[in-house]
Parts: C-alpha cells; sequence; structure tokens
C-alpha cells in the first residue's frame, strides 16, 4: 500500500476558486494520475483557512483574504462527487483549540492533518508581510517552531502532523541556527510522544528551497523510537505533484526500518505494509 493523503485540489494563488478546482472532472484527474503511481489510498485535504467557517476560529489576516469557500459544501462534493477519502489541513492555532475543535468535530473526516505555518502573527514558510524571517532569531524560531510542533501533537486534534520540519523549508537560503538541530527538535518530542499522532513524511521539501525530504532523519528516528507511525504524502498542488520522488521516500522509509504506513477510515487508523 501506498498513501497520498495530503492532497491540495487546488493551487494557492486566490484567483484559483472552489467552482474551477471542486469539480468531478479535477478529482478524476488526481485518481488518475494517482492510479498510473501506485498510491492505494488518496484522499483530499485543503487548507482550512479556505473556508469562511475557520474565520470563527482565527482572525489574521492572512485567513481573511484568503476565506471564501464553504466549508460544507467542499466536504459534500468530495463526498458525492469523488471516492477521495476526506481530509482538511487544520493549523494548529494556539488558545484557539476549542474553537478549532468545534469546528472539526462538526464534520464527518477520513483524517485530519495537523501543521504549525504560523507562530503568533508570523509566517515560517511565507515570504512578504508576515514573514518571520525578516527580523526573527534564528535560535527562538526553531525553539518556539518545535514546542508548537508538540502542542499540537498532544492537543488531540490531529490524525497526522505535516512536514513536521516546516522550519527548515528556506534551507541555506534562510536563517539557520548554530546548535545541533536535535536540541530543537528535542522540544517537541514529549508532546509527540504523549500523542496518538501519526508522523508525516511528505516529499513536499524536495519542491521547496531546502531541497530535502520532511523530516530531517535525526527527527523521524526520534519520532519513531518515541512509537509514532509514519503516513507518507507529497502535499501536492497539482495532480503531477502526485507521488512526487516517492522512490527516493521509499530508500529513506527503509532506511530507518519503517515497513508500514498509516491508513485512515473515519478517523480511525490502520498500518498497511508498504507496497
Amino acid at each position: 500500500m501506498l498513501t497520498d493523503y495530503h492532497v491540495h485540489l487546488r493551487q494557492d494563488e486566490l484567483e484559483n476558486t472552489a467552482a474551477d478546482h471542486f469539480t468531478a472532472a479535477n478529482a478524476e484527474r488526481y485518481q488518475e494520475v494517482a492510479a498510473e503511481r501506485g498510491i492505494g489510498a488518496l484522499g483530499v485535504s485543503e487548507h482550512v483557512y479556505r473556508f469562511t467557517q475557520a474565520l470563527d476560529v482565527w482572525q489574521h489576516p492572512f485567513w481573511r483574504e484568503n476565506a471564501r469557500d464553504d466549508l460544507d459544501a467542499y466536504c459534500e462534493f468530495v463526498r458525492e462527487q469523488t471516492t477521495l477519502a476526506l481530509g482538511i489541513e487544520a493549523d494548529y492555532i494556539p488558545g484557539a483549540e476549542d474553537r478549532m475543535a468545534t469546528l472539526l468535530e462538526a464534520r464527518d473526516w477520513d483524517y485530519v492533518i495537523g501543521s504549525v505555518h504560523f507562530l503568533a502573527n508570523q509566517a515560517v514558510d511565507m515570504q512578504g508581510d508576515w514573514d518571520i524571517w525578516r527580523g526573527g532569531d534564528p535560535e527562538k524560531v526553531w525553539m518556539r517552531y518545535f514546542e508548537t510542533l508538540g502542542e499540537a501533537a498532544r492537543s488531540g486534534l490531529y490524525d497526522v502532523i505535516a512536514h513536521p520540519d516546516l522550519v527548515k523549508v528556506w534551507g541555506s537560503g534562510g536563517p539557520m541556527p548554530e546548535r545541533d538541530l536535535r536540541f530543537y527538535y528535542d522540544a517537541a518530542m514529549d508532546g509527540i510522544a504523549d500523542s496518538d499522532v501519526a508522523i508525516e513524511v511528505s516529499t513536499a521539501g524536495l519542491r521547496k528551497p531546502v531541497g530535502e525530504i520532511y523530516p530531517a532523519r535525526p527527527f523521524l528516528e526520534m519520532c519513531l523510537e518515541a512509537g509514532r507511525p509514519v503516513a507518507l504524502s507529497s502535499d501536492a498542488h497539482a495532480p503531477n505533484d502526485l507521488a512526487y520522488r516517492y522512490d527516493e521516500a521509499l530508500e529513506y522509509l527503509e532506511s530507518v526500518g519503517v515497513g508500514e504506513l498509516a491508513v485512515f477510515e473515519g478517523r480511525r487508523r490502520r498500518m498497511e505494509p508498504i507496497g
């Protein structure tokens, strides 16, 4: 079994509308490519901030700019017009856990992906107005990122923690801390060890400036030692991104002794051998 659950039917630009991308024909294009590439479990997980209901959770200006679609219409489309598993990528917002739980628990997901893109009001992977790196001390940013990641895992909101070392996204093109990176990884480990989340191994980093799979091997090894299972995804935003460079991901997983992947249905996880 190969999986790809972290998948977006629409690209990030604001001009990309639900009407253009939440169509049976578009979903079929994704499914055709997935079948060609041997994906046995395919799901879609749009960004929560795309939906107007997310503004009940957080009122960040970026969310207000992007919240244009109806969340229930998205769920209905996936359930009634596709055979995709239904997911959502929901940012972890400290202090808004109850509001996010209310939004998530009102809908019938197959899985919920948790991600950390923002620290307070600043973004770790977005250049422009909200870029944390314009004045952020890399030592403090990395520590705060992994502390927040651990809180996200422990929150119980999520089935999967996405691209768990996203903070490295800019690679050598961004500020890096001087310490051994395991010092920062350790800040997340109590929360991860106390959780029941799967850790996403994502090939998306191979398409980013860092040019690496998420997460780095030492961090993945720490998660495995804590007993966490693995979910494999590509963070595709177009059909051709599906299963992106999975040959490298499978070699990576084999090298750390991972032989099973998490598969989800109705927010229940089972483990299937990698195929």
